[in-house]
């Protein structure tokens, strides 16, 4: 992009200025530290030039908004023809108290609904299993059969809005409750749009909330492609999630690379299934997290968009440039948050929600200053909804498409990231794969090991955390916590109860029955699974067909 006698001129005009102006300005007044470095640890140049960029290509390296290799985005208009969707992730206690939530949120503006399930949900138990004693509600909705989904989902116009759904094991199951509800309201499943995470390989690297071995986990995660490409058309799948695996203490790079190396092995898995790579790959979509470090994550998302172009076209084949468009959802990083100042984390929050617009996501969920001690009250989520809505109607930065591109500063960000990502690539594939790699715990070491240096940095005051290690304050805390309704779990249980009372059990468990024999054989299970939640079978009962059939998964121990 840049003439070769041009850098030349540019190399001499740089050493020049290190030696006069800079050298004055050094002499005179010292820099803050020895050496600058990104939160992953990387180091960041005084000055960036043309010089940085040496070998960069216009055409190649960054294109046009809408084209491939989609560096400036997926869409040509950018945010000037559709904002961001904006979607709280939210759950908590019964489905009633959720579904009030969901209820005030949109009438806050919120453009999407973001399901966030408990514990118990997460781990295919039902809330009066021994397992599930005393995690009711706490950190996200309770669903335990399709009376509950049918209570969440009242008043919501399931044709007319998009529901993403944080579940992963129980993802198949979650999603057939989620169908069968708009079925017994007369809504096609053609109609219905929305995002199951379904990533269950992230399970094992990083969130830990797996069931089954790998295998059986990834048959559940490809029978959800193969249904959802014939009959739910406007679904995502899968939203192949780097947000936990950051929330574990990778860095930038190890989130991209980790995350992109999930994408591919689904890829595989699809094909292998006897899928075409066009049929299912453009409803795959990606969750990144959004931290602290500005620049660092601006240049993630675009690394991210042109890697997944490049694989997509070059190694798989596609031809559909719908399966070359990386689509992403975004969350503000819920680790950076502090129950120290809990008030400074609206100020985080902002920054990490404006490198996500200013990086190209298609969605947005704002995280609430209290949930480093709760889950988030009725003011702190709406303060942090009005945050998005501050970002895109005031700060005019929707205005243009992808502003910062050209910033030397941020290429070359974006080429060192795509780097360090393609370096673990390689690693990952002289171990085997995702799945060896995992079995032989190389992703949970690296994190491990960034984690543990990103938390030295803190306790040795290299790195400042406002409130926590620095600028402390011993003023007692003043936010407004949550309270749940304390009868809540009483409800759950008696209304579980009136559901095994009140079903067909005989017609119950014969599909139950069914699906075990499907689960025996190589059926794909979306349809006995379907059959069981409209016989108002429990997440409990399905999941224990699983368990029985599949076994559960014992994580080896990593040394």
């Amino acid at each position: 992009m840049f003439d070769q006698s041009k850098l030349d001129e540019t190399r001499q005009a740089r050493d020049k200025w290190q030696e006069t102006t800079l050298r004055q300005t050094t002499d005179h007044r010292p820099e803050r530290a020895d050496k600058f470095i990104t939160i992953s640890g990387e180091p960041v140049n005084r000055l960036y030039t043309p010089a940085d960029l040496s070998d960069y290509d216009y055409m190649r390296d960054l294109g046009f908004p809408g084209e491939y290799p989609y560096a400036r985005g997926i869409h040509a208009t950018g945010y000037r023809g559709k904002l961001w969707t904006m979607r709280m992730f939210a759950g908590f206690g019964t489905a009633e108290e959720t579904n009030q939530r969901f209820k005030y949120l949109l009438e806050q503006g919120q453009t999407g609904l973001s399901i966030a399930f408990d514990l118990p949900t997460l781990y295919g138990y039902d809330p009066d299993a021994p397992e599930a004693l005393g995690e009711f509600g706490k950190c996200g909705v309770a669903v335990s059969s399709m009376a509950d989904m049918e209570i969440l989902l009242e008043g919501i116009p399931l044709d007319h809005i998009t529901t993403s759904m944080t579940i992963n094991s129980p993802a198949a199951v979650i999603w057939a409750m989620y169908i069968a509800t708009a079925e017994r309201r007369g809504i096609p499943k053609d109609k219905l749009g929305g995002t199951t995470q379904n990533d269950i390989l992230k399970e094992y690297i990083a969130q830990k909330e797996y069931i089954f071995p790998p295998k059986p986990s990834m048959r559940l995660v490809v029978d959800t492609f193969e249904y959802g490409s014939q009959y739910l058309p406007k679904w995502n799948t899968i939203s192949i999630s780097g947000y936990h695996i950051r929330e574990a203490g990778s860095t930038a790079a190890q989130e991209l690379a980790f995350t992109l190396a999930d994408g591919f092995e689904y890829i595989r898995w699809g094909i292998e299934r006897g899928l075409d790579v066009d049929d299912f790959a453009p409803r795959l979509s990606f969750f990144f997290n959004a931290h602290n470090d500005f620049f660092e994550e601006i240049a993630k998302y675009r690394a991210a968009r042109r890697i997944w172009a490049r694989e997509m076209k070059e190694t798989f084949g596609a031809k559909n440039p719908r399966s070359w468009m990386l689509r992403f959802h975004t969350q503000t990083a819920g680790v950076s948050l502090t129950a120290q100042q809990p008030e400074n984390n609206t100020a985080r929050v902002a920054i990490q929600a404006l490198a996500a617009v200013l990086g190209g996501t298609q969605s947005l969920h704002t995280n609430s200053m209290d949930e480093a001690l709760a889950l988030p009250s009725e003011m702190a989520a709406r303060v942090a909804l009005r945050t998005q809505q501050i970002i895109a109607h005031e700060s005019n930065v929707a205005n243009t498409v992808d502003p910062l591109a050209g910033s030397y500063f941020v290429e070359a960000m974006t080429n060192h990231l795509e780097a360090q990502a393609n370096e673990y690539f390689e690693r990952i594939e002289k171990l085997g794969g995702v799945i060896p790699a995992i079995e032989a715990g190389f992703f949970q070491r690296e994190i491990a090991d960034a984690a543990y240096r990103y938390q030295h940095e803190i306790d040795t005051h290299q790195r400042t955390i406002v409130g926590v290690n620095d600028y402390v304050s011993n003023e007692p805390l003043s936010v407004p916590i949550l309270e749940m309704d304390p009868q809540g779990y009483e409800r759950q249980i008696v209304r579980l109860e009136r559901v095994r009372n009140e079903r067909d059990n005989s017609a119950t468990q014969a599909a139950l029955k069914r699906l075990q024999d499907a689960a025996r054989d190589n059926a794909n299970l979306m349809p006995p699974i379907l059959e069981a939640v409209h016989s108002y079978a429990t997440l409990g009962e399905v999941m224990g067909v699983f368990r029985r059939v599949f076994g559960e998964y014992r994580e080896p121990v990593i040394v």
